[in-house]
């Protein structure tokens, strides 16, 4: 929960959430899981942000992308460096009101960061799960979700809320569960990946499977990390998360030391950039997490057992949307939010549709764009607890 002591906090100002504690909710009920098998017990960290109101109608739930967690806002720490990866737009007067909201972020099913997975211990084994962790989807993840909403006396969502892959996670709660929110609002994601996506994951999965270190996925055994491996897998994706335009803006051709050296080393400042943030994400990231994630986006196609019709996917759906994209994102491009628009019009559901002016690429979704959250905080602002817009 918020704690409501921020002395000595700067920046961290009257619309920071503050100082915030995970909080860890053990699950000893077996959850049935798409590959077949099942996890006979589990854990998932979570945070929570504003106050559950009296009629439990103003939660929201906030589900993240591939390298998220449940720190999606304020600090751990007085000396934390940096908030929470959305802490733009969730806090007290932001787009995610949580003057008005009781907002809710986890760790998924797989991750590193708490939540049972990869390096959680097996209790078969006793050794940690590594490769032997199964595979789980987007549905497995909403699943879980659900048992976390019913363990924190939530019975109903006043909106479900995701960029990216946490789209993707928004899109199949309103079809598993569609009695239980109101709104789903879906941002920068798409209803299946094209063939160019999955191949992106191919390459950066065969990056950490074929790392000497990976010792197929025993290397927390081996005390060693697969860090060649996850360093290129994070490079290669970071390049697909920015633009075009928005890498010529930030780096051009600069050169890092004013003139061409004629060698291998990095000379472009872009190619300091991305050897700075793969090997950052080594130190921070679990390498089968994220091929565990990285599958999980390959899978997911609500529309597979309809027809390969999305509009006869969405038929269940109950909730009214939002669908957000960006003009400069190619890797979920605005046309793949426009074909879950067009499904949902074809349903005969309620939706609104909003393509933001934007030189970020897919990361845009995570950047302070003024246009961006006023659409964002406008919706919102149309829903009363659990009431529809």
């Amino acid at each position: 929960m918020t704690d409501s002591s921020k002395k000595g906090l700067d920046l961290r100002s009257s619309h920071s959430v503050g100082i915030v504690r995970p909080q860890v909710a053990a699950f000893n009920e077996p959850l049935a899981l798409d590959c077949g098998r099942s996890l006979p017990s589990y854990e998932l960290v979570y945070e929570t942000y504003g106050v559950l109101n009296a009629a439990c109608d103003n939660a929201i739930l906030i589900c993240h992308a591939l390298s998220g967690d449940h720190h999606a806002a304020g600090y751990h720490a007085e000396t934390d460096r940096k908030p929470g990866w959305w802490d733009s737009a969730i806090g007290p007067g932001k787009p995610i009101d949580t003057n008005r909201f009781f907002v809710v972020s986890l760790n998924n099913l797989g991750g590193c960061k708490g939540s049972t997975g990869p390096l959680s211990i097996d209790p078969i084994s006793g050794k940690p799960y590594g490769p032997d962790f199964p595979i789980v989807t987007v549905r497995d993840w909403v699943q879980s979700q659900h048992r976390l909403m019913l363990r924190l006396g939530i019975a109903h969502w006043a909106a479900v809320i995701g960029g990216s892959l946490g789209g993707m996670q928004v899109l199949q709660w309103s079809t598993s569960y569609p009695e239980a929110l109101s709104h789903a609002i879906v941002i920068a994601a798409a209803p299946k990946l094209s063939a160019q996506n999955i191949a992106f994951n191919e390459v950066a999965r065969q990056a950490i499977i074929t790392d000497p270190d990976f010792h197929g996925g025993r290397y927390a055994v081996q005390g060693t990390i697969p860090r060649r491996g996850l360093m290129l897998a994070r490079m290669l994706g970071h390049i697909t998360y920015l633009s075009d335009d928005a890498m010529r803006a930030k780096f051009g051709r600069e050169l890092r030391a004013g003139q061409i050296q004629y060698g291998f080393d990095v000379e472009f400042q872009v190619e300091s950039y991305l050897r700075h943030q793969g090997t950052s994400f080594v130190d921070r990231f679990d390498a089968n997490t994220y091929l565990l994630m990285t599958k999980a986006l390959d899978y997911f196609d609500p529309a597979h057992g309809a027809g390969d019709d999305l509009a006869v996917a969405l038929e269940s759906v109950k909730a009214s949307f939002l669908v957000i994209s960006f003009t400069s994102d190619w890797r979920f491009a605005p046309e793949r939010s426009r074909e879950i628009v067009r499904a949902l019009l074809a349903s005969g559901k309620r939706v609104s549709y909003a393509e933001i002016e934007s030189n970020h690429g897919h990361d845009a979704f995570l950047v302070t764009i003024p246009y961006y959250h006023r659409v964002l905080a406008g919706y919102l602002a149309l829903i009363n607890g659990g009431g529809a817009a």
